[in-house]
């Protein structure tokens, strides 16, 4: 157990190790001068050589990699020029969004996108197949921006069911107290429903434009893992046996794709955590990816490599928790 428990430990510092690394070389390749995103294009050279000493930029690189990995690890990212704030700080008045927009989509994706995924490899090659398969294709295919714009124009536009760019009603904003930042979680801590009300109403249709692609990714997975097991023996001799249907698919096959079904849910959760940027720039949706995307605008490096290191943080706890749930759903692996 100490063996495993070392091992792993060893790997996740490697990945961090890495990852920070990768970070490093690419804040320094991109056509970015960090100086001059500080102190302005028409500041003088003196100003740009103290500027310069002050960001250890004049040090060399090992030196420089020593510094941002030290400051990284203590979860300084410096001070974004965007805000003028620490970096550590927007992100954290930032990513709450991003996790309540990407929860509520997976959420989605997992319970429209399993079960049609299950009935499409129960029902192959039938008219419920081949519109499973359709749907992933639309969700694989069709850009999220139009989806995004064309969701806008129909539901609230001419519609008026739902409600517009981003997360409330000019009426019920500053209303309801910042508890954790996910507006609808805060609205149900204080009691406020006609503020929940509101909140869901601008959240249901970015939610939905995300859980599109969720739910192509995963009932394309499903299916595929589900006409792999119902093609083996065992399942064979189950139907053999007498066994009905619904317990030769959901007692059987069902659980015998649990273990990569988790992967693939939590890879798709990773994704939209990243992923959502053109979504939060439809919608106007104040999260991680339209920070990113401002902060990649306006040359504020220190905001794109905080937020790209989050993200990669993540996806190595993602992983992690896919490694975890594996021991916790087949046995053969403990």
């Amino acid at each position: 157990m100490l063996r495993k428990l070392a091992g792993l430990s060893g790997s996740i510092v490697l990945t961090v190790l890495g990852l920070l690394a990768v970070t490093f070389v690419i804040g320094r390749v991109v056509p970015i001068d960090p100086v001059l995103s500080v102190i302005g294009e028409n500041a003088p050279p003196g100003a740009y050589e103290r500027a310069r000493a002050d960001l250890g930029l004049d040090q060399p690189l090992h030196v420089q990699f020593g510094r941002f990995v030290k400051k990284a690890v203590t979860g300084d990212f410096g001070v974004s020029v965007l805000t003028a704030r620490p970096v550590i700080d927007d992100l954290k008045r930032v990513f709450p969004a991003t996790i309540e927009l990407a929860s509520l989509a997976t959420l989605i994706g997992v319970l429209l996108g399993v079960p049609l995924g299950i009935v499409a490899a129960v029902r192959h090659q039938t008219w419920v197949d081949h519109l499973a398969r359709i749907l992933a294709l639309i969700g694989h295919s069709v850009p999220v921006f139009w989806i995004g714009l064309m969701g806008l124009l129909v539901f609230y536009a001419e519609l008026g069911w739902v409600g517009g760019p981003g997360r409330q009603s000019i009426a019920f904003l500053d209303i309801v107290p910042v508890r954790t930042g996910m507006i609808l979680l805060d609205c149900l801590i204080d009691g406020d429903f006609e503020s929940l009300a509101d909140a869901f109403r601008h959240i249901v249709l970015p939610a939905s434009v995300l859980g599109l692609f969720s739910l192509a990714y995963i009932c394309r997975m499903t299916r595929s893992f589900m006409i792999e097991q119902l093609s083996k023996e065992y399942i064979t001799a189950a139907r053999i046996k007498g066994l009905s249907e619904w317990r030769v698919v959901m007692g059987h096959a069902l659980r015998n794709i649990a273990v990569p079904l988790v992967t693939v849910i939590a890879l798709s959760y990773g994704y939209l955590l990243e992923g959502s940027v053109l979504t939060e720039t439809v919608f106007a949706w104040p999260g991680l990816g339209n920070y990113l995307t401002d902060s990649l605008l306006r040359s504020d490096m220190n905001g794109v490599l905080g937020g790209t290191i989050v993200i990669g943080a993540i996806f190595i706890g993602l992983n992690l928790l896919s490694d975890i749930l594996y021991r916790l759903l087949d046995p053969r692996t403990r």
